[in-house]
């Protein structure tokens, strides 16, 4: 605006002798071939931009080394989905709990310049107006952020976009349960358009699978609410049961077959973990997924990981935490495989609708059908969305269970198997067995996707694990609970030391990865 003005004052003045200024100026300054703001409004483009950046950014895909750094070295780790068999920092890093600022900065960094950015600019130029774009942004700025509070415990949310010379953070109870009310807001939005037979006017900016189909959003959003539910069950019962059963009782209720599941169509960037992987050999497959897969005998293995190069045709995984001495140690150990090997980033699948619907059921809640039911049915639509055949033989087995980890190049890694139940339903088993195989199977069926995996695994503690061998975290994260948060960036600390500290007030503990989340209770899982 500024510099429009100052152009303007200066063509005015050098051309005042000859001609004057005169009041058709903007005819004659206006380029014929240039986008009017009238016609950058039409087919509403001036709102669809922001939509992209938040896409593009919940998972980075590009540039790879910023996903590596985003999630690729703390929750896929963390989850026990991978592991690194490069030493980073002599060692010293996020996988043996020393926490890296330098890394772990990006995290926070890239979800607020791309993903609450941009759902801050649409809602100014559609809310109210265009209140379709408003509730689409709504439902992904949800996806997005549950994962920044899930990584920090308090943010900054509700005063996001202030002026502030201090910026406060919200709890993470407030968090949620703002969230919560955006995702009334968007369904009831969303609902009422779909209702009255609206063409879609999301088709061509929308980057899932959804085709701009606003009843599969509504499904989406019931399904991130059924998620958000079921995370607060150990703090407030009360609130996860409303929730969720809100979810599922919606007219067009949650994830029934694997065409609902949510998924980043990228038309350019393929899943940032198959270079870590392929080309870098920084990730392998973990210990724990070869001794769960390895011990279930699970059909899904050779879609999510390639035999080892060293030992062919056969999976090996590499223990998180132990003594890296040379990364061709154990690089030749089995890569990630061809499920993420493509354009398309899944980030919440059906399965784990059934899931959470499943520990639903167990916990008395209305979730239309039995906790057994619902838990097969869960496995039955992951081994269809892998193209993986035999869920039924696999659903009834009741003897087999994870096996020992054995490292083959260096033994003192070894373990005996610590995450010991078997696929089979048992009725008369406890609820405690009950929900450690519903957690499991939802684990197992959630892969790559660690950072739903480590929350799930800080909330119930299941799957069971291996233990790091190396934590050099100086006593702030214990080595049978593992990383259960992240420290607040050094960009806010510099930048906004006073809502740091509100963030640390509100954060019930130091601000270290010892300390438990809002929903993360330590006390018995049921």
């Amino acid at each position: 605006m500024k510099l429009n003005t100052i152009k303007r004052t200066a063509i005015c003045i050098s051309l005042l002798a000859a001609v004057g200024c005169t009041g058709d100026f903007e005819d004659i300054n206006t380029n014929p071939n240039g986008i009017t703001p009238e016609l950058f409004e039409q087919d509403f483009n001036h709102i669809k931009g922001g939509f992209a950046p938040m896409f593009n950014n919940i998972q980075v895909l590009t540039p790879e080394w910023v996903y590596q750094l985003q999630q690729g070295l703390n929750s896929d780790i963390w989850s026990g989905y991978m592991a690194t068999p490069t030493g980073f920092a002599g060692g010293i890093n996020n996988t043996t709990y020393s926490l890296v600022d330098g890394w772990n900065g990006f995290i926070w960094d890239y979800a607020y310049s791309n993903v609450m950015f941009n759902a801050f600019d649409i809602a100014q130029k559609s809310k109210g107006k265009y209140d379709q774009f408003y509730a689409l942004s709504l439902i992904l700025k949800v996806e997005g952020m549950h994962r920044l509070t899930d990584t920090f415990g308090p943010i900054i949310y509700s005063k996001f976009g202030t002026t502030a010379s201090t910026i406060e953070y919200d709890s993470q109870q407030e968090v949620y349960n703002q969230m919560f009310a955006e995702l009334d807001l968007a369904v009831a939005e969303l609902t009422k358009r779909v209702d009255a037979g609206e063409a879609s006017s999301f088709a061509t900016t929308d980057m899932s699978a959804y085709g701009g189909d606003y009843k599969a959003w509504v499904k989406f959003a019931n399904t991130l609410r059924l998620r958000l539910a079921m995370r607060v069950v150990k703090i407030d019962p009360a609130l996860a049961k409303t929730q969720a059963e809100k979810a599922v009782a919606q007219k067009f209720g949650v994830f029934m077959t694997n065409a609902d599941l949510f998924k980043v169509v990228s038309p350019v960037y393929t899943n940032p973990i198959a270079t870590i992987s392929g080309a870098w050999l920084d990730i392998r497959m973990s210990a724990d997924m070869e001794s769960i897969l390895g011990g279930y005998q699970d059909p899904r293995m050779a879609t999510y990981f390639d035999t080892s190069v060293q030992f062919p045709g056969q999976y090996k995984g590499v223990r998180t935490g132990i003594e890296i001495a040379a990364k061709s140690d154990h690089q030749d150990f089995s890569g990630i495989g061809a499920v993420v090997r493509s354009k398309e980033i899944v980030l919440m699948t059906t399965a784990e609708a059934y899931f959470l619907r499943a520990e639903g059921a167990l916990r008395g809640w209305n979730m239309n059908g039995t906790a057994q039911d619902l838990y097969e049915a869960g496995i039955k639509a992951s081994f269809e969305q892998r193209g993986a055949s035999g869920a039924a033989a696999y659903i009834a087995d009741n003897t087999k269970m994870a096996k020992a980890y054995v490292d083959p190049n260096f033994p003192v890694n070894n373990s005996p198997a610590v995450n010991n139940v078997t696929v089979a339903w048992d009725a008369a088993a406890t609820n405690e067995v009950k929900l450690q195989k519903i957690i499991t199977q939802k684990w197992i069926a959630g892969f790559p996707e660690g950072q739903e995996a480590w929350s799930d695994y800080r909330r119930t503690g299941y799957p069971k694990l291996f233990p790091v061998l190396k934590n050099y975290s100086g006593g702030t994260i214990t080595t049978e609970f593992g990383a259960r948060r992240i420290n607040f960036v050094q960009s806010e600390k510099a930048g906004n030391s006073g809502g740091v500290a509100t963030g640390v007030s509100k954060l019930g503990g130091p601000d270290n990865g010892g300390t438990r989340l809002w929903w993360d209770v330590n006390k018995a899982n049921f």
